[in-house]
């Protein structure tokens, strides 16, 4: 099998993974957000925690709806038609936010913006198999997830001091917020379109050999793949479907602990959440950055998969448990930044799963289902939370209850079984 040049990876890199990186801190930002507007939102609209969960969790609903079907689209248009139209719809909603005045405003803008916002992240998956080979694609995935940390890392300060222009042109705080954040989305999207190409072959930036070099060894490893055929056939397969459930419990432990991260750290430094609150919930994600980027490396250097992401998956369990256990809030803060670390460098590794043996429209429909079901994990994260801390009447049952979990969800990836052939039993490919 031949390898990329270093010097040509280099090139693809530094021309499209800090551009995804910037598209998804926008994601990131618009679809968490909420969890910095809650406590204004809430006391400005009267609405309960229960409401508010529900709320932040239905997001997933219209998410999951149509992972699927937007990325096949994406598949068969293009990355840069469809990244443009799912970001500029996306922030618009989101600015849209700002009008939401009571619960069913809320809970139908939060739906619409998953709506909107679907296929974004399986896309930018799928997108990255078009142009970077499985034994570099787990740093390149880990430097794309270098994304979620640094939405928050930038983003949290940056909200909380959008929070602080309440009353600036007779707006709350949280107002500005959607609208200011919802916009610059937007504007990524429109850049998206000029700047994106679809697949090697389009990039004026790579010299003919270059484009040529690049194609032949990723269609060369497509060839092991399956790559098309009947779709309901590869999503039924018993292992993509095991992946489903991982990929949902894994993202049950994000959104449970990024939602009430906020106010989390507010209660520990016993403030409201704004500027200074945002400054210090950027601490745990700056521990996810570097845990984004060497982790997946790691992985790519020594080839082993399951292991390191269970290992991970505990270490982000831990961390989730034992902020809520210990009575230290700097011990907490820092059991807070080994479960960011762990939930967000676990998911670069994990992908490399299901892309080393996809490639097409089974690709795109593969991944498009895996993340449905990690839509369904944020959508049942909020609700799981609220119940558990009310059924035991304590702040802290929810937070256990996501730390097991991510436990169960370590097991299931060591006992996964992936050997070196492609997830369903047949091969059929395009060439």
């Amino acid at each position: 099998m031949k390898t990329l040049p270093a010097a040509l990876l280099a090139k693809v890199s530094w021309r499209l993974l800090p551009f995804l990186l910037l598209m998804y801190i926008m994601a990131f930002l618009d679809r968490a957000n909420v969890g910095f507007a809650k406590q204004a939102f809430q006391a400005d609209t009267g609405l309960s925690d229960g409401a508010f969960a529900f709320g932040a969790g239905v997001f997933f609903v219209g998410y999951a709806l149509l992972e699927v079907p937007s990325n096949l689209m994406l598949h068969r248009v293009g990355a840069r038609l469809w990244m443009c139209r799912i970001m500029v719809t996306w922030g618009l909603v989101s600015a849209t936010m700002m009008f939401a005045r009571d619960e069913t405003g809320f809970y139908v803008l939060r739906f619409l913006l998953g709506i909107a916002e679907a296929g974004f992240f399986p896309g930018v998956i799928l997108y990255l198999t078009y142009w970077f080979p499985s034994a570099a694609r787990g740093k390149a995935m880990g430097f794309f997830y270098f994304g979620a940390p640094l939405a928050f890392i930038f983003g949290s300060p940056f909200s909380g001091l959008l929070l602080e222009l309440d009353g600036l042109g007779g707006l709350h705080g949280w107002q500005w917020l959607f609208a200011v954040e919802g916009l610059m989305a937007s504007l990524v999207g429109v850049w998206a379109y000029w700047y994106l190409d679809n697949r090697p072959a389009e990039a004026k930036w790579l010299s003919a050999e270059e484009r040529r070099r690049l194609q032949d060894i990723l269609d060369a490893e497509d060839r092991g793949k399956v790559s098309h055929g009947p779709l309901l056939a590869v999503l039924c397969q018993p292992v993509l479907l095991y992946l489903c459930a991982i990929f949902l419990l894994i993202q049950a432990s994000v959104y449970g602990v990024v939602f009430y991260l906020p106010s989390q750290v507010a209660g520990l430094l016993g403030r409201e959440v704004g500027f200074g609150v945002g400054l210090v919930t950027a601490i745990p994600w700056l521990c996810a950055l570097f845990a984004a980027w060497w982790i997946p490396s790691y992985s790519d250097r020594t080839g082993e998969r399951r292991r390191t992401g269970a290992l991970t998956l505990l270490m982000a369990a831990a961390g989730i448990a034992c902020s809520v256990s210990v009575a230290s809030p700097p011990l907490a803060l820092l059991a807070l930044c080994f479960a960011a670390a762990g939930f967000i460098a676990v998911q670069p590794v994990f992908w490399t799963l299901p892309s080393a043996h996809l490639a097409g429209s089974a690709a795109a429909g593969g991944i498009a289902l895996i993340n449905s079901f990690g839509a369904l994990g944020g959508f049942a994260a909020p609700l799981l939370k609220n119940w558990a801390e009310r059924a035991f009447d304590s702040p802290a049952a929810g937070l256990y209850l996501l730390s097991a979990t991510t436990v169960l969800a370590a097991l299931m990836l060591l006992g996964l079984d992936l050997p070196g052939r492609p997830l369903p039993t047949e091969r059929t490919t395009s060439h």
